[in-house]
């Protein structure tokens, strides 16, 4: 079987360290693919569940733009729905009717939202989540999980990342997942001064092992956050519309009062929303955020046709029985080449690691004979299926498996 070459990514990212910060920077940097010489750099172009590199290698990508592409690459409805955008008007001086026709799906679609508002990115409206509860609230504190994954804002990284200071976390404490004993106590430690909490709906860390919530953690969470009346956020960038089209705390069974969208929403277009109940819309409208381009009409009219399809297909649905299968597939065949491969998280975006070394060597190998064969594999981050993955990409995806599973066995004395 054949193994990839990557000459003209290198020599693009050799230009690009000297004009670019990084080269490629954020959550597409080099940086965690190891090792990043198996890894093609950038992409020519793409269609359906896969994509082809600048070098003309075309890979299976189970990665999925990182979330964004949910339908599958350069979908004719969706793609259609913003060509016309585009064609009528799309960044105006005053917004399309497309807008208030989002709002109206996603209340329609959303059994907890009575209103909708429409940003660029995850971050956008996590932050405006914040603000928007410490408005309602009048306090300023803030309860989210350690290790916790919310945006790139100063408030939603540690210290110790370049650029954060002490004053970003002043008001921001953490717990552990899961426990909801930590939360309770962290509650009664400040009475009358937390403002929200904010939360996935089941913890998906990088380089470590999914976790979902514990029987009756999220309404025990709920219960004592209506008590103290603290506002409940779900963060739903990554698993909205991968678990539930009514929102991911519908797959879990709870109701909170904001809920952020991002990733699959637009199927690649940029666009993210915040949603929230009645007893919020005050609020939500008297804090001031706006943005430049938040009121494009292509992505709103890509989102739209986005969430119809999804919601027309049962595209999670989709999405859980295709990952399960493949998941399923991939845990036997492991066990074939005597490897132990733990899955966890949902089947729609999991995550994956060999348990045989505590190190994780051999699955960043495994991971990248894999992806440098034509099926993209992250070792470090959650996994995205698409509605487009078929079963000729299960077929070709588990062929590549088997092979790469070959070549990390003839070199695993050096991790075990």
């Amino acid at each position: 079987m054949k193994t990839y070459d990557y000459p003209k990514s290198r020599a693009l990212f050799e230009r690009a360290a000297k004009v670019i910060p990084c080269g490629i920077y954020g959550h597409l940097s080099p940086a965690p693919l190891v090792p990043p010489s198996h890894y093609p750099f950038y992409a020519q172009s793409a269609s359906g569940s896969r994509f082809k590199d600048v070098d003309g290698n075309e890979f299976i990508d189970y990665m999925c733009a990182y979330g964004p592409m949910v339908l599958g690459y350069c979908h004719e409805k969706v793609d259609a729905a913003a060509r016309s955008a585009y064609e009528t008007g799309n960044c105006v001086t005053v917004p399309a009717p497309v807008m208030v026709e989002l709002a109206e799906r996603l209340v329609d679609l959303v059994p907890m939202a009575d209103w909708a508002f429409f940003a660029k990115n995850g971050n956008d409206v996590t932050t405006q989540a914040l603000m928007v509860a410490r408005s309602a609230t009048g306090r300023k504190k803030v309860l989210a999980i350690s290790g916790g994954y919310h945006g790139v804002a100063p408030w939603t990284q540690g210290l110790g990342h370049h650029g954060v200071v002490e004053e970003d976390q002043a008001n921001m404490i953490r717990v552990p997942w899961n426990d909801f004993r930590a939360f309770e106590n962290a509650v009664y430690s400040h009475p009358d001064q937390i403002a929200a909490f904010i939360a996935t709906p089941y913890h998906h860390p990088v380089f470590v092992d999914n976790e979902y919530p514990a029987e009756g953690y999220w309404n025990k969470i709920v219960a004592l956050c209506r008590q103290k009346g603290i506002v409940v956020i779900v963060d739903d960038i990554r698993c909205g519309f991968r678990m539930d089209m009514g929102g991911s705390h519908e797959y879990f069974g709870f109701t909170p009062d904001l809920v952020c969208f991002c990733k699959a929403i637009g199927n690649g277009y940029p666009i993210s929303a915040l949603v929230g109940t009645e007893a919020l819309k005050n609020d939500a409208s008297k804090v001031f955020y706006t943005g430049s381009y938040w009121f494009s009409a292509a992505p709103m009219a890509a989102a739209l046709a986005c969430i119809n399809e999804l919601a027309e297909i049962n595209g999670p649905k989709v999405m859980m029985e295709y990952g399960k299968k493949l998941l399923d597939a991939l845990v036997e065949l492991a066990k074939k080449h005597g490897y132990d491969l733990r899955v966890t998280g949902s089947p729609s975006m999991p995550y994956l690691r060999i348990t045989n070394d505590p190190t994780l060597n051999l699955h960043q190998d495994w991971c990248s004979e894999v992806t440098r064969r034509g099926a993209f594999f992250s070792s470090h981050h959650n996994w995205f299926m698409s509605c487009a993955h078929n079963e000729d990409d299960y077929k070709k995806t588990l062929e590549i498996a088997d092979k790469a599973f070959s070549v990390i066995k003839k070199n695993e004395a050096k991790y075990l």
